[in-house]
Formats: structure tokens, sequence, C-alpha cells
């Protein structure tokens, strides 16, 4: 297995033990991104995945629908992209990212693990659990966002940048770079 996949495993392991820690009675605790609960961001996710996914297999993605249980709807997408990375065919497959078609690989351990890291943070802070990143996620998330500064503050992406504490670290000051508050 290559370096992307490990990384996607890595980030979407740690997203699947917060999801899996989220108690019963949080699913519509608010989330950090606006108008969002914890079950959105899951739905976010999942439906990241499964577009993605969808790309590669050219297929069609399915929502997350409202009666589904999110727990169950990110265990059975991870287990049916994983499936996908055991295909080399599927992995060179090209899928449309920000800047333009890179393989279905290249994607996964970049702008799903990206993604993913960020909405696990997210996941965490809504329902009060472990909001500890992989840092070096962290450090690649920030690589790929950092040059999308204009791009990443159209509506609907990102809030406002935030001013991080002078002392802050990677993960504090990637966060504060999308708005959020650690």
């Amino acid at each position: 297995m290559g370096e992307e996949i490990d990384r996607y495993e890595r980030v979407a392991t740690g997203f699947g033990q917060r999801v899996k820690a989220v108690p019963a009675d949080k699913w519509g605790a608010p989330a950090p991104c606006e108008g969002w609960t914890a079950r959105d961001v899951v739905a976010h996710v999942v439906r990241n995945h499964r577009s993605m996914a969808a790309a590669a297999t050219e297929t069609e993605a399915k929502e997350m629908a409202a009666d589904e249980d999110p727990a169950q709807a990110w265990t059975d997408t991870y287990e049916s992209v994983v499936a996908l990375t055991k295909d080399a065919g599927v992995l060179s497959k090209p899928v449309n990212g920000p800047g333009g078609p890179m393989p279905f690989e290249q994607a996964l351990g970049g702008l799903v693990s990206m993604d993913t890291c960020v909405h696990t943070w997210d996941l965490a802070r809504a329902v009060g659990g472990d909001e500890h990143l992989d840092p070096d996620v962290v450090r690649l998330s920030w690589e790929m966002l950092e040059p999308m500064d204009a791009m990443l503050r159209r509506p609907g992406v990102f809030g406002p940048r935030l001013d991080a504490p002078p002392d802050a670290d990677e993960q504090t000051r990637l966060l504060y770079f999308l708005g959020r508050r650690a």
C-alpha cells in the first residue's frame, strides 16, 4: 500500500473512532460549521467519500438518507472505499479535484484526507470528543489549503480567516485559518 492510502486510512480510522464515540443524544449537537450539527458533519464526510468513490467507479453517489444511522453510514461508506483501494485500476482512475483531474489514490491521500481531518475536529468539538488530529495530515492540509486562501473564503466553503494566538501549534493555526476557534 502506498503513502497516499496509508494517510487516508489513518485519517479515516481517526474519524471513525470519533463517530463511534458519539453518544446517541449528541447527534443534534451544534458543530463549529455554521448551521450544522454533529450528524451534518458525518453526512458531509459520507457524501464526499461516496461522491469520490462514485467518480472513480463511474457510478451514482447516494446521499446519506435522513433516517440513515450516521455511524452505520460512515462504517459502510468507509468499508466500500477501502475495498476500492485494493484495485489498482480504480486507484489510477482520474477524479475531479480543485486543481483538475487527479488519480483516485491521490485524491484520497490529499483532498479527502484533508477534508476528513478537518471534519474530525468539527465532530469532536460538537460532541466533546478527542480533538487531537494527525500532525502529518495537519501539515499536509495547511500546505494544500494556504495557497487557496481566496477561494476558501467564498460563501459555503470556509468561514473568515481568524488570527491564531502567536504561540499556537500547527493544528490551532490550521483551524483558525479555516475560521474555527480551537
